[in-house]
């Protein structure tokens, strides 16, 4: 059975270049990405020390990102079963 090129990568070809430059960009990446993740902990502890709901926030932060169109109608939704439950 022959191996794949995929597997066929030594230590001296381009590829195995390519391949630990790949893999050491996205090591950096995950280190931002904690970094970041670690900033954001952070600003949710600064807004519930200041009284602030972070689920509320959270939620806020969701539906921000959504489309203005799709967010009514999933209100609208969300109103009706409220409604047919005898909740609204």
């Amino acid at each position: 059975m022959a191996a794949s090129p995929a597997l066929a990568v030594d230590n001296s070809s381009v590829a195995a270049d390519q391949l630990k430059s790949i893999i050491e960009r996205i090591e950096r990446l995950e280190e931002e990405k904690a970094g970041l993740a670690g900033d954001i902990k952070d600003v949710y502890a600064e807004a519930k020390a200041n009284g602030f709901d972070t689920k509320v926030l959270r939620k806020i932060i969701s539906l921000r990102k959504r489309d203005h169109d799709e967010r009514q109608e999933e209100e609208a939704i969300l109103e009706l079963y409220m409604q047919a439950l005898g909740m609204a």
